[in-house]
C-alpha cells in the first residue's frame, strides 16, 4: 500500500473547518492529517482533537520549522495571500489555497511567477472542476467537439444568483476567538482612489472569478470582455474562436436555495450544468444532457451522479496532485488570469455613465442580503 500523503493546515476559519478539514477527515485512508497552524489556541486544540489532528502550532512559521509535509492546505482569507505565500512556497512541494489567488492582477501574476520559481505547485479551490457533475459535463461537451456529431460549438451562458451557497452548511467550531491582524494586500494604484471601484474589484475577484474559471474550462481557449452593462448584471465575452458567452450576475434573489447554471450549446444539442452549493456534504450537482441530431427522436438525459461533494472531491484531487498523479484542476498561472479578467470587467464598468450611482445601488443591495442571510443563519 502507498504511503499516506501527509498533509497540514493553516488556518481552521469557516472553509477551513466546513469545507477542507472535514473533507480530508473523510479521505484518511488516503492521507494523514499531521498538523494544524491556527493562532487561536482553544478553537486550534477542539478543531484538532474533533478530526484527529496531530499537532498544533500558533503559525505557519512553527509548522514549516517542525513538519516535513507532502502538501499544505492554507485556508486564509485571500487578501493574505500576498503576504503569506510567499513564505509557504519555497518550504513546500503542493500547496492549496481557496480562490481568488488575490485582488490585484499584478499580485496574482506575482505569486504565479513565485510559485514557479520555487518549483512549488499551488492548487486553487475552484471546486465547481471537482464536482461530479462538472466532470460529466465536461466529459460530454469534449466528446461532441471531438466527433463533431452534433455540430460546432455556439454559445455558453452562466447566471447564478446570491444564494445560500454554504447549503446549510453547520458544525463550525467557534468560541469566541479573534484572530490577530494580518498583513492584508491592498488595492492596486489604478483603483485605490476610487472606493465604489475597491469594492467593485473586491467583490468581483470574490464572484466573478468562479463563472470565468469555468467558461474557460469548457471552451478550453481565452476570452476577452466585449461588453458590461453599468448594473454589472450582464458582462459579454467573445473566445479566440469566435464563441459567445454571457454571464448573467444575480438577476433575481434567493432567501432560500441556491441556483447556478451553465449552457453549452451546440448546433444540435446541449449540456445544462447546474454545480452543487459550496459547501454541500455528500451530494453532487445536476447535469442535462439534451440532443436532436435528427434520424431520432429528441434525448434528454439526466445522468445519476455519485454521491460525493465538491469539496471532497477536490481534496482527492489535491491528494493526486500530492501524488504526483497529474496536474491540478486550476494552477496558480490560471487563476491569474481570471484575475485580469475581473479586472477588465471593472475597468470597464466604472468607465460608464452613472458608474457611481449604479455601484453604490448594488453594494447597498448585497449589504442587505448578507445580512438577512447572517441573520437566517443564526437562526437555525
Amino acid at each position: 500500500m502507498a504511503a499516506k500523503v501527509r498533509i497540514g493546515f493553516v488556518g481552521a476559519g469557516f472553509m477551513g473547518q466546513l469545507a477542507h478539514i472535514r473533507s480530508y477527515a473523510v479521505l484518511r485512508e488516503e492521507c494523514e492529517l499531521v498538523a494544524l497552524a491556527e493562532p487561536r489556541q482553544r478553537t486550534a486544540e477542539l478543531v484538532a482533537a474533533r478530526y484527529g489532528i496531530g499537532r498544533v502550532y500558533r503559525d505557519h512559521r512553527e509548522l514549516l520549522e517542525s513538519e516535513q509535509l507532502d502538501g499544505i492546505v492554507a485556508a486564509q482569507p485571500f487578501r493574505h495571500h500576498a503576504a503569506l505565500l510567499p513564505e509557504l512556497y519555497p518550504h513546500v512541494r503542493h500547496l492549496f489555497t481557496e480562490k481568488p489567488l488575490a485582488l490585484s492582477a499584478a499580485t496574482g501574476d506575482r505569486l504565479a511567477r513565485l510559485a514557479g520559481e520555487s518549483s512549488c505547485v499551488h492548487m486553487l479551490g475552484y471546486q465547481r472542476r471537482s464536482d461530479p457533475a462538472t466532470v460529466e459535463a465536461k466529459r460530454t461537451v469534449d466528446a461532441w467537439k471531438a466527433s463533431g456529431e452534433l455540430g460546432g460549438l455556439r454559445y455558453l451562458r452562466i447566471c447564478y444568483t446570491d444564494g445560500d451557497w454554504t447549503g446549510n452548511a453547520h458544525g463550525l467550531i467557534d468560541v469566541g476567538e479573534r484572530p490577530p491582524k494580518f498583513p492584508a494586500e491592498g488595492p492596486p494604484p489604478e483603483f485605490a482612489a476610487d472606493d465604489e471601484a475597491v469594492w467593485a474589484l473586491s467583490a468581483g475577484v470574490d464572484e466573478l472569478v468562479h463563472p470565468l474559471n469555468l467558461f474557460r474550462h469548457f471552451v478550453g481557449e481565452r476570452y476577452r470582455l466585449v461588453f458590461v452593462h453599468v448594473s454589472g448584471r450582464l458582462c459579454a465575452f467573445e473566445s479566440e474562436s469566435g464563441v459567445p458567452m454571457t454571464i448573467e450576475v444575480s438577476p433575481y434573489r434567493l432567501s432560500v436555495g441556491f441556483d447556478e447554471e451553465l449552457l453549452v450549446a451546440f448546433e444540435r444539442g446541449y449540456v445544462r450544468l447546474c454545480p452543487a452549493p459550496s459547501l454541500a456534504v455528500n451530494r453532487a450537482g445536476r447535469v442535462e444532457i439534451f440532443t436532436d441530431a435528427g434520424g431520432a427522436p429528441p434525448q434528454r438525459l439526466a445522468p445519476e451522479l455519485p454521491w460525493i461533494d465538491p469539496q471532497q472531491a477536490q481534496a482527492a484531487n489535491f491528494l493526486r496532485v500530492c501524488r504526483g498523479e497529474g496536474p491540478p484542476p486550476t494552477d496558480a498561472a490560471e487563476a491569474a488570469e481570471d484575475l485580469h479578467l475581473v479586472a477588465d470587467i471593472v475597468r470597464a464598468r466604472v468607465g460608464l455613465p452613472g458608474a457611481r450611482e449604479a455601484l453604490r445601488a448594488d453594494r447597498e443591495e448585497r449589504a442587505r442580503a448578507w445580512e438577512e442571510r447572517r441573520r437566517a443563519m443564526e437562526a437555525r
